[in-house]
């Protein structure tokens, strides 16, 4: 199998540095350096960096590229300004979502999408499908390095390498400029972790000078880099949906709990059942709860009620190594949703009390 893995631009760098390489998404990846908690602890407490650059981006500009973006995605794009950036999915036909995704503004005429490594060839697919007015589209996916630098002490971390004050970057906006040399990266006040800090967009030929760079900056401020087990751990204790796990082709935006970024304001694929589905009320919804006592909640578990009756199943959970707890989510009916419910997880055949609690998990550190 190892020879049809796509490799990152950096791949040498991570094994250089120890880490333990996975398949992913079709991606040789780093999924830890040292521990998994050790990393965790790390991006919640000072600062770590991922190499993300599996995920995909693509270029829509021209000017039907606001109207297609419109079509296909249910947030509305049209209130973006240059420099904002605002996540969003795609819907398909039959209710559920084809990828969830953020759209950058650069300018008049000209976006950059972000999707997931695992659907970088079907979102493709899907949006060109619908590209009836000839709005021009590009993969850049094969030419850029993603970098996120996360922790409380990112910006410390970061600010050397610039002449941008990272300070005057708000949440969800980006900047394009000169970073640690290289020109043409997009600084970007996003992420994956609740922890604060920026994502790096680099060409690729100055990805591994701007890893080193970072890395040095970054080493009075205890930076590590990180691997996907903990970026894992931290998303999940966001109650950040993850494509293929939390969110797929059968979830509907209602039931994750994404009605904030479905907005019926214009028209978009499949917005009149969606429509119908808000007004009738859904009738499973995606809930994060708390284990009561042990027990370690996995995908897949079945989530029953007291009378041991089904009621959903486990999207994603783990220990958190926060609040050194079981946590997870799952979808359940929605009469069970409420915080404060009390649902149970099946581990090993037996009934797991939990709480049905409001996400996140753990108080992040960015703004909305």
């Amino acid at each position: 199998m190892s020879e049809t893995l796509k490799t990152v631009v950096l791949n040498d760098v991570h094994q250089q540095l120890g880490a333990k390489m996975v398949p992913f998404a079709g991606y040789n990846m780093p999924v830890r350096y040292s521990s998994d908690l050790d990393e965790h602890h790390t991006v919640r407490r000072a600062v770590g960096i991922f190499d993300v650059s599996h995920m995909g981006e693509f270029r829509v500009r021209g000017p039907h590229a606001l109207d297609l973006i419109q079509r296909v995605t249910s947030n509305d794009a049209s209130k973006l300004q240059d420099g904002k950036a605002q996540y969003s999915c795609l819907p398909n036909k039959e209710g559920g979502i084809v990828d969830d995704l953020l759209v950058y503004k650069m300018a008049d005429e000209d976006y950059l999408l972000v999707v997931n490594a695992s659907n970088i060839d079907k979102d493709w697919n899907w949006i060109s499908q619908h590209n009836t007015n000839g709005a021009e589209m590009e993969n850049v996916s094969d030419e850029i390095s993603l970098f996120a630098v996360q922790g409380p002490k990112a910006q410390a971390a970061l600010q050397g390498l610039t002449d941008t004050d990272l300070s005057s970057i708000p949440y969800y906006s980006f900047v394009q400029g000169t970073f640690a040399g290289a020109p043409d990266v997009i600084i970007s006040a996003t992420g994956y972790t609740g922890a604060g800090g920026f994502e790096l967009y680099v060409p690729n030929q100055y990805a591994k000078q701007v890893w080193d760079k970072v890395m040095e900056a970054g080493q009075p401020y205890g930076l590590k880099p990180i691997g996907l087990g903990a970026r894992d751990t931290l998303r999940l204790e966001m109650g950040y949906c993850l494509y293929g796990n939390d969110i797929d082709d059968q979830t509907s935006p209602l039931e994750a709990g994404l009605g904030w970024i479905t907005k019926f304001t214009k028209d978009f694929t499949n917005a009149e059942n969606l429509k119908k589905q808000k007004e009738a009320g859904v009738e499973r919804k995606l809930v994060g709860f708390l284990m009561d006592g042990a027990g370690i909640p996995r995908g897949h578990y079945e989530l029953v009620n007291e009378a041991g009756e089904k009621i959903g199943d486990v999207t994603s959970g783990t220990q958190s190594p926060s609040l050194s707890k079981g946590i997870g989510m799952g979808y359940v009916k929605t009469e069970l949703s409420a915080p404060g419910s009390k649902i149970f997880v099946l581990v090993r055949g037996k009934q797991l009390p939990a709480t049905v609690v409001k996400l996140p998990f753990v108080k992040g550190t960015e703004e909305a």
